[in-house]
């Protein structure tokens, strides 16, 4: 039986956030365009001889009890594992946290995959994916494992097929952005008519042309330095340059790598900011 499992959560990025509608629940109706990208938090889920849950958490302030997705992800499995087990699970984060990527959504994602494999729970995709619906609703993107438009809150998915391998220059400016304050401030007047989006992308000028985001403009008027960062990568040659969720990571894309990390060696140092150019995947 395996008894330990070394796992990497991607970060994604939208290509699309368009919001629709306010909903009566209090959420939003959307619709995205969500891809993952190759920086990746590092999870090591361990079966240990004492029941109960021991979250240890590295390179960020994060808590380490029953508020944290990954705890509650591993509690899930084990309520209905056939296994009498405890679990160790080692976090190392390498994604900003608050910052529009995702990481907290995919590392819960991750631990649901990986607690199905090691505590021999059984699951489909799609049961996974129900389960990690009722802790957010980006989770259900990690275990789909492909590019897609997520619609609904986020749990109705449709792969997109074809979309070329792109490079990105990411930027976060050290700002926590909350999902909630963000939708909060958002003035939606109306019912939002989605504009019809093509379904097949060839290119990085295809991917270009559909970067938009209606949390941007709320973000950027609380920091406007989110502008200035999408102006810089411009200015190095990105085919287009966007903000990430709700923020406040900024994202150029290239073409080629080299591309990107010349993007990345213009921007001004010193300034405390997260830098990193990762791959679509």
């Amino acid at each position: 039986m395996i008894e330990s499992l070394l796992l990497r959560a991607p970060a994604k990025v939208n290509f699309r956030l368009d919001v629709l509608r306010k909903r009566q629940d209090g959420y939003h109706d959307l619709r995205m365009i969500m891809q993952r990208i190759d920086l990746c938090d590092e999870l090591e889920l361990s079966l240990k001889a004492e029941p109960g849950i021991e979250l240890v958490c590295d390179g960020a302030d994060l808590p380490a009890d029953s508020s944290n997705l990954v705890w509650r992800a591993a509690s899930e499995i084990l309520k209905i594992s056939p296994l009498k087990t405890g679990l160790k699970i080692k976090l190392k984060k390498n994604i900003p946290v608050a910052a529009g990527l995702g990481g907290g959504s995919s590392d819960a994602a991750s631990t649901l995959m990986g607690l199905n494999q090691l505590l021999q729970t059984g699951l489909t995709d799609e049961e996974l994916m129900s389960i990690g619906l009722g802790l957010g609703a980006d989770v259900p993107f990690f275990i789909f494992k492909k590019p897609a438009v997520a619609e609904g809150i986020g749990e109705i998915l449709t792969p997109l097929n074809g979309i070329p391998k792109l490079w990105l220059t990411l930027v976060n400016p050290g700002i926590h952005v909350a999902t909630s304050w963000a939708y909060g401030n958002l003035n939606l007047t109306s019912e939002k008519v989605a504009v019809t989006l093509p379904f097949l992308y060839k290119s990085l000028a295809d991917v270009s042309e559909i970067l938009s985001n209606d949390l941007e403009a709320v973000t950027i008027d609380r920091n406007p330095v989110i502008s200035v960062i999408k102006e810089l990568l411009m200015s190095a040659g990105a085919g287009g340059a966007l903000m990430s969720g709700s923020g406040s990571t900024v994202f150029g894309i290239f073409a080629e790598e080299s591309a990107a990390r010349l993007a990345l060696q213009s921007l001004p140092a010193d300034n405390g900011w997260f830098t990193a150019v990762a791959a679509t995947i």
